[in-house]
Parts: C-alpha cells; sequence; structure tokens
C-alpha cells in the first residue's frame, strides 16, 4: 500500500509539473480529422494488401514516438509505469492521437486474428478481448475531446469513429441490434460531415458510408430482413477493394447457415449425395454467384472477372477435398484415372459434377477476357488502349482460344459422361466453333507479317469451322438461350450478350472481308517479285521500284522520289547481298613428267669406294693393322 501511495503522488506530481509548464500556452480549439489520418495510415502501412499485421506495428512505433516527444513515457527499459493521458495533459493536438493508435492498433490485431480464425478457431476469442480493447481507448478518445479543447468538426469525428468500433464488436459477438444501431450511428454522421464539407472532402465520407452499409444490411437480414439478401448481392456487383472483401465475408457466413439444407444435387439425370460440409458451402455460392453476375455494370467486364476467380479458387478447394475423400473410399478411383475405364461409383460422378463447374467458369472467364482484348483491339491504336502496360496483339486472343479449346477437351473426357450422346454432341459443336475463332486469330497474325497466303487459307479453314458449327448450333438450340438472362450469365454459349451462333454469324462476315483483301495484297506482292500469274505483264512502275529497289540500283533511271529526302529513304541494301567469289587455283609442275635428269652412276660409284675405303681403315687403326701405327 506504501509502495502505491508513493507511485500515486509521483504521478500527481507529473501531472501537476507538466500542467505548470504547460499552462502559460493559449487555449486552443483543435481541428481532429480521424478518417483522414486512419485512412492515409492504412493505405501507406499494410492494409492496401490487407496486411494487418504490418499496419499493427506502424501503430505501435507512432505511439512509442508519441510518448517520447509529448514526454509522457511509460517508465524505462527495465521497469513499466503505466501512464494515462488526462484531460489536463491535453494541451497539444498529439495528445489525442496516442489513444487514437491505441484503438486502431488493438482493432488492427483483432482483424489480423479474424483471418487466422479460419483455420484456429481458438483465436476468436483473443479476437473479441482485442476489439473490446479498442472500444475501451475509443470511448477514451471521446472523453478526452469533449470539453471545449476540440471544435465541432473533431467531436462528430470521434463520435462516429467510436460509434464504428463499438459497433464492430457488437458485429463480432453477433448482437445484431445494438450493432445495427452503433453502425446506423456512425453511417448517420459521416452522412451528415460529407453534405458538410466541400467536394474533395466529401469523397472519404461517402466511401465510408458506403462501406457501412453491408454490415448494416447483414444485421438487418439477421434481424429478420429476407430481402437484405438480394441488396447484398446487389452491392457485391458494384463493390470494390475493402467493400468487396466485406461482402464476401458476409455472404459467406449467409451461405454457412443456408448450406444446411443442400443435402443432393441433381445433374444430367442423376441425384448424388453432398456430403464434405466444405463443399456444401461452395454449391450454395455457385447458385448465389449468377445473380452477382447479374447486378454487375453492364460492359465492367474486369468486375465479373474478379468474380468468377474467386468462385474458382473455391472451386479449387471443393473439388480437392472430394478428390482426397475418394482416394481414401473408392480403391476404384486410382484405377480409373489410370486406365479410363471401369464403373463410376456416386462419388466420382459427383466430382466430374465439380469439374464440369470448375472447367465452365474458367471458359466463361476467359470468354471475358476474351471480350476486353476485342474492345482494345477496335481501337484505332492498340498500344493506347493497352492492358496491364502491354501492347495487345491478336497472339493474345488466339492464346485465350487455345485455353478454351483445351478446357473443351477435358470436359469431354468426364468420367461417367462417354455414353451422354447430347452431352458429347454439344461439347463437339462447341470445339468446332472456337475452332473457328482461333483459326480466325490465327490468320489476323500471320496478315500482321504479310504471310498473305497463308493467312488466306487459315481464312478458308475458319470459314469452314464457322459454317459447320452454325450448323450444328441450330440442332442443338444455341440460338434461344439468348432471350434467358440467366442462361447468360451461367453458360458460355453466350458470347457479349448474343448467342454463339450470332457470334460465329458476325465472325463469318468479318472472315470474308478479310479474306478478299488478304486474296488481294498477295496478288500484289506477286507482282512486285515478277512472279508469274501477276496482274500485269509490263515492266514495273517507278512506285515499285521506289518501294522495293534501293537508289544504287536504279541511278540510270529518273524517279522523281521524295522520300530519299526522308528518314526513311531506301539507298543501298545493308547488309550487303551475297555474291559468289571464285575459288583460290591450285598449280600443278606439268613440265616435271618431261624432264631428262643427267647420269649420275659414275658419281654414285665413286662414292661407293670411298664409302668402303674409310671402313677399312678404320678397323685396322682400331685394332692396329695401319702401317701408320707401326712405323710409329
Amino acid at each position: 500500500m506504501v509502495e502505491e501511495n508513493i507511485e500515486n503522488d509521483n504521478k500527481e506530481n507529473e501531472v501537476e509539473g507538466e500542467s505548470e509548464t504547460t499552462e502559460e500556452a493559449p487555449q486552443q480549439k483543435f481541428t481532429f480529422e480521424i478518417l483522414k489520418i486512419i485512412k492515409e495510415a492504412q493505405q501507406q502501412h499494410g492494409l492496401r494488401h490487407g496486411d494487418y499485421q504490418r499496419y499493427r506495428g506502424y501503430c505501435s512505433r507512432r505511439i512509442r514516438r508519441l510518448r517520447k516527444v509529448l514526454k509522457v513515457t511509460q517508465g524505462d527499459k527495465r521497469h513499466f509505469k503505466k501512464k494515462e493521458i488526462t484531460e489536463a495533459m491535453v494541451k497539444d493536438e498529439r495528445f489525442l492521437y496516442i489513444p487514437l493508435m491505441m484503438a486502431e492498433r488493438a482493432w488492427a490485431y483483432g482483424m489480423q486474428l479474424r483471418q487466422e480464425a479460419n483455420t484456429e478457431p481458438r483465436k476468436r476469442f483473443h479476437l473479441l478481448s482485442r476489439l473490446k480493447k479498442a472500444a475501451k481507448y475509443a470511448l477514451q478518445l471521446q472523453i478526452l475531446s469533449g470539453g471545449d479543447i476540440c471544435d465541432a468538426r473533431a467531436k462528430l469525428e470521434v463520435e462516429a469513429y467510436t460509434a464504428w468500433i463499438n459497433g464492430s464488436l457488437h458485429f463480432e459477438l453477433q448482437l445484431w441490434k445494438p450493432a445495427m444501431e452503433f453502425l446506423k450511428k456512425a453511417q448517420m454522421v459521416y452522412e451528415k460531415l460529407a453534405s458538410a464539407l466541400g467536394e474533395e472532402d466529401q469523397v472519404l465520407y461517402k466511401e465510408r458510408v458506403e462501406e457501412l452499409s453491408p454490415s448494416l444490411r447483414y444485421c438487418a437480414y439477421n434481424i429478420g430482413d429476407e430481402s437484405a439478401i438480394d441488396d447484398l448481392l446487389h452491392m457485391r456487383g458494384h463493390g470494390q477493394g475493402g467493400l468487396l472483401a466485406n461482402l464476401d465475408m458476409l455472404l459467406t457466413q449467409t451461405l454457412e447457415k443456408r448450406a444446411t439444407v443442400l443435402e443432393e444435387v441433381e445433374w444430367r439425370g442423376r441425384k448424388v449425395a453432398v456430403r464434405p460440409e466444405r463443399v456444401r458451402l461452395f454449391l450454395m455460392s455457385e447458385r448465389e454467384l449468377g445473380e452477382a453476375l447479374a447486378h454487375c455494370p453492364a460492359g465492367d467486364n474486369a468486375q465479373k472477372i474478379s468474380l468468377l476467380e474467386a468462385h474458382l479458387m473455391e472451386c479449387k478447394d471443393a473439388v480437392q477435398s472430394v478428390r482426397e475423400e475418394l482416394k481414401s473410399s473408392d480403391p476404384n478411383f486410382k484405377t480409373r484415372g489410370q486406365t479410363g475405364s471401369g464403373p463410376v461409383s456416386s462419388m466420382q460422378y459427383f466430382h466430374s459434377y465439380l469439374m464440369y463447374i470448375r472447367l465452365t467458369r474458367t471458359i466463361q472467364r476467359n470468354l471475358l477476357m476474351a471480350d476486353s482484348v476485342k474492345e482494345v483491339l477496335k481501337t484505332e491504336k492498340p498500344e493506347v488502349g493497352a492492358i496491364d502496360g502491354k501492347r495487345t496483339r491478336p497472339q493474345d486472343l488466339t492464346r485465350l482460344y487455345e485455353i478454351i479449346l483445351q478446357n473443351l477437351g477435358e470436359l469431354q473426357s468426364l468420367p461417367g459422361l462417354e455414353e451422354d450422346f447430347q452431352y458429347q454432341q454439344n461439347i463437339e459443336a462447341k470445339i468446332i466453333a472456337f475452332k473457328a475463332f482461333r483459326c480466325y486469330y490465327i490468320a489476323l497474325s500471320l496478315a500482321g507479317i504479310r504471310k498473305w497466303k497463308e493467312s488466306w487459307c487459315l481464312y478458308q479453314r475458319s470459314q469452314e469451322y464457322v459454317e459447320k458449327a452454325i450448323v450444328l448450333g441450330k440442332k442443338l438450340g444455341w440460338e434461344d438461350k439468348k432471350q434467358d438472362k440467366s442462361a447468360a450469365l451461367n453458360s458460355f454459349e453466350v458470347i457479349g450478350g448474343g448467342s454463339l451462333v450470332e457470334e460465329l454469324r458476325n465472325l463469318l462476315s468479318d472472315i470474308e472481308g478479310h479474306k478478299f483483301a488478304a486474296h488481294a495484297y498477295s496478288v500484289l506482292a506477286g507482282d512486285e517479285d515478277g512472279s508469274p500469274g501477276s496482274v500485269s505483264s509490263t515492266s514495273k512502275s517507278a512506285t515499285t521500284q521506289k518501294t522495293r529497289k534501293p537508289l544504287i540500283e536504279r541511278l540510270h533511271e529518273y524517279v522523281d522520289d521524295p522520300a530519299l529526302a526522308t528518314a526513311s529513304d531506301s539507298l543501298i541494301h545493308l547488309p550487303p547481298d551475297f555474291r559468289p567469289v571464285p575459288c583460290k587455283p591450285l598449280f600443278f609442275d606439268l613440265a616435271l613428267n618431261f624432264v631428262e635428269f643427267p647420269e649420275l652412276d659414275d658419281k654414285l660409284e665413286t662414292k661407293k669406294q670411298a664409302a668402303s675405303a674409310g671402313l677399312t681403315g678404320f678397323v685396322k687403326g682400331l685394332w692396329g693393322w695401319g702401317g701408320g701405327s707401326s712405323n710409329k
């Protein structure tokens, strides 16, 4: 007790000392723009990419810097002495930043735990404690700014922030009525601020109001308003960034409640049971996806593509869970995957159904991407409308249609559908249709590099595919599906709002024009090369010479060529053409065969005698037989 009293006395002395040093400063009202402060900090320190841990670290560092500058540190390196911010201490606007950053740090930690709670449910308890801590610091901030130290705008900002933090806490506690009250209060305050401020500051507050709308509609849905789920789907079609992430989370929670009802599905006349819980959730999401795509703005392919990509990630997890269960429970699954034959169990058929969804949604995503590329190619300068900073070319569409054909091939070989004649006929007709698109864009690519004959042949092949696909499409009833909006959104038999047959007819008209152009260019190219079958057998014109021959090869002709004074003049061939050069000759001495050499036999005999005499003298000298040695 004595130590506590001493500590309290020290704190009072510190507060009194600090108040004495700051009493001389004139009292002024602070303008505290909370929403702008936290939004800028969040965008610059991790929340643009959903990195709550990085933002939490930034909040901790900023709190430490503020306490050090304002001289309200809590002890030293070894000892901790808690020091709260009181109303008497707030002589500087920066004192209010400390409880704000502490609330933001606790909130960021809670959001980080919410991400981790998907795999570790026990972290949800820690999440709730962090949000309660954030609500405590937000209330402390409201008390500190409640006097005369802040202006009216700052008080409204603090009130809206506190209501938002408390609404988030009650939302996680699933207390829907108080959560709705707090969030509605925050929304009303931000709306008033947006109407009272200028146009530049209105954008931030309007975005905040839109971010709160999904949570309010979800609270209304849980209270009993069934129409709120339709509003959430409509918001999802127009949402971006953080709003879209919140909507996905809310819709996932809604689907978890509905998934308990889904026990079996029927596909192509066969019913199969839905066993894994994750797959039930995905199938509910599959049913809601069509409505979400319908609420997307018309012509906004980017939003639709993002929804489909998120849906495909969920589909991948569902397929993986079914595959793992098949490996453990069905011994024929591996055998059929290796041989391609054998009985198809109910679970294998369900696996084929999920693969069908995955492949058809992938084709739908690729068709939307192809539509975006086509819109760019229609411009006069494709590089101006480049996608992701890269110039768009016909080769990009060729690659997309190649992927679509691969997906159709996988659809054709799904287990359990080999004997489904109508299904196989439908897939085969679509393969022919998309082969026509692929051939057409390959021909455009070849025309771009002036290979006219090859491009004409591919135009002809594409035309044959189109005519065949149109006949098959009419038999299969593709034209009837353009009237059904849900079919347009859930099937790849519809492109750009019209049926596939309509698109094939449009392609046929484009092919005819490009085919005649390729034929004409090929004839002109043959005329310039002097090949037989050209349009005219006369000599080359001055224009042809000007474009095909450099100046050094036509010095004897006078042609008024203004291109010689430009940067694109043609003076000589660089590098120069190769010319044949004679090889280095070999020299043969033909006279040597007819030369008569003199007889040298006598000289050869003398050499033999000299050689024998020298040898005999050497032996005699060696053994002492020589006369010279005896005389000596």
